[in-house]
C-alpha cells in the first residue's frame, strides 16, 4: 500500500472520538485510506461496510435504529465494547448521518467514513453531526506523491522545494513532471503501464463520475447537459466564468449553468478562484476563474494549449499550499495567482526578464512585496530568475 501525505493527519485523528470524514472525488484513494486506518486499530472489534453493496444500504435504511444495531451485531460488531465502524461511500444512504449520530451518542464507536460529495458531507453532516466530526479532503496526487507511487526516491527532490530555478534539478526531474502534467494524479492512472491504459482509466473515471456521483446528487436528465458543459469548460480553464455566455452556447438558462458549476465544484471536479480585491480598482470583475482538479481529466475533455494546461497544473499545486486568488483590472492588468494574500505568482511556460518586470510592477500596485515567476521550460536565453513548476510539488 502506498502511504499518502494525508494519512499522517488521518492517523493522528484515529484515537479521537469525533467521526473521521474523508471526502474527495471518486477514485482518489479514499477507500485505501480507510483500509490504512483499519489496519492500525489496536483491537479487533472493527467492521467495514461498503454502501455500494445493496445489503449494507438496506440495513442502514431500516426505520428502526434497534434493527440497525441488531444488524451490526449480526455482522460481528460488539456494541458493548469500544468499536471502530468504517463506512465507504456514505452519501449513498441519505439518512446515514442521523443513524451515526444515534450510535455515536449511545455507544463507544469510532466512525471512519468516506464520501464523494463535499456538498452532502459539509452541509448535511454539519446539521446532523455538529461538533461530532472532522472533515479531511483528499485530492489527486501531488508531484512528490506521483514520484513515490512510481517508487522513485524523492529525498533529493525535497532539498530544492520552492527554491529558484536550478538547471541540474530541472534536468533530473523534467521528464517525470511532464508526465505528471499530461496524465494527472489519480493513483490508478499513475500506476498504469502505458499511455493508452492511462487515457482509458481517465475516460472511465469521467464516466463513473457522471453516471454515479452526478446522477445520485441530481435528476437523471442532468448528466447529458453536464457532460456538454464539462467539455465546454475544459476549453475555458484559466478564464473568468461568464455564466450568460456559457448559457447561450449550451442552450441552458444562466441560473441553471450556475447551479451546474456549483455541483461540479461541490463534487471536486473543478476548483474556482475568487478575485483578489484591495480597494484599488472599483471595476474589478467579481466573476470566478475555474480550473479542473486534475490535468489528466482536463486533457480527455478538451483540446487546450500547453500553456493553459500548465497554468491549470500550477493552480492545483499552489492550492495545496494555501488559499489562491487571481487579480485582474478592467484595463487588462492581471496576476495569475495570489497565495494567502501575501505572495504573487505569474505563470509562463518560458519565463523572460520582461515577465519578471511586469510582475514586479503589478505586485507593487497591490503592495505585495513577495512575488515570483513560475516556469515550465529552461529558456534558451539562460534566464534563471524564476521557480520551476516541478519544485512546487
Amino acid at each position: 500500500m502506498h502511504v499518502r501525505k494525508s494519512f499522517s493527519r488521518l492517523l493522528a485523528h484515529l484515537p479521537k472520538k469525533q467521526v473521521t470524514v474523508i471526502t474527495g472525488m471518486r477514485r482518489v484513494g479514499k477507500s485505501t485510506a480507510l483500509r490504512y486506518l483499519l489496519e492500525r486499530v489496536e483491537h479487533s472489534n472493527t467492521l467495514y461496510l461498503d454502501f455500494e453493496r445493496v445489503e449494507n444500504r438496506v440495513m442502514f435504511n431500516q426505520p428502526s435504529y434497534n434493527d440497525i444495531e441488531r444488524g451490526l451485531v449480526a455482522l460481528g460488531l460488539d456494541l458493548q465494547q469500544p468499536a471502530v465502524l468504517a463506512i465507504d461511500e456514505i452519501q449513498l444512504v441519505p439518512n446515514s448521518a442521523s443513524v451515526i449520530k444515534s450510535l455515536y451518542d449511545t455507544y463507544s464507536i469510532k466512525f471512519l467514513v468516506t464520501g464523494s460529495s463535499s456538498f452532502y458531507l459539509k452541509n448535511h453532516f454539519s446539521e446532523s453531526l455538529a461538533g461530532r466530526k472532522q472533515i479531511f479532503e483528499m485530492w489527486p496526487l501531488d508531484f512528490e506523491e506521483y514520484l513515490q507511487f512510481k517508487e522513485i526516491d524523492t529525498q533529493r527532490l525535497q532539498s530544492e522545494r520552492l527554491k529558484p530555478f536550478l538547471f541540474t534539478f530541472y534536468d533530473i526531474w523534467k521528464g517525470h513532471y511532464q508526465d505528471f502534467i499530461r496524465f494527472g494524479g489519480f493513483p490508478e492512472v499513475v500506476l498504469a503501464d502505458s499511455p493508452d491504459d492511462k487515457t482509458e482509466y481517465l475516460k472511465d473515471i469521467l464516466n463513473a463520475y457522471i453516471e454515479l456521483d452526478i446522477k445520485l446528487l441530481s435528476d437523471f436528465s442532468v448528466s447529458d447537459s453536464l457532460y456538454k458543459l464539462i467539455l465546454l469548460l475544459a476549453n475555458r480553464v484559466g478564464s473568468r466564468v461568464d455564466y450568460s455566455k456559457i448559457a447561450s452556447l449550451i442552450g441552458l438558462n444562466r441560473n441553471k449553468v450556475k447551479d451546474y458549476l456549483h455541483l461540479l465544484e461541490y463534487t471536486y471536479f473543478i476548483r474556482t478562484l475568487t478575485p483578489y480585491t484591495s480597494g484599488i480598482d472599483k471595476e474589478i470583475s467579481k466573476q470566478p476563474k475555474l480550473y479542473f482538479s486534475d490535468t489528466g481529466l482536463l486533457q480527455v475533455c478538451g483540446q487546450l494549449s500547453s500553456g493553459a494546461i500548465f497554468e491549470n497544473a500550477i493552480a492545483n499545486q499552489l492550492a495545496q499550499l494555501g488559499k489562491i486568488q487571481y487579480f485582474e483590472q478592467s484595463a487588462g492588468t492581471e496576476i495569475d495567482f495570489i497565495l494567502d494574500r501575501q505572495k504573487a505568482f505569474e505563470v509562463k511556460e518560458t519565463c523572460t526578464p520582461q515577465d519578471l518586470n511586469n510582475l514586479a510592477e503589478r505586485s507593487k500596485l497591490l503592495k505585495i512585496i513577495d512575488y515570483q515567476l513560475i516556469g515550465r521550460h529552461y529558456p534558451e536565453s539562460g534566464f534563471k530568475d524564476f521557480m520551476w513548476g516541478g519544485s512546487l510539488f
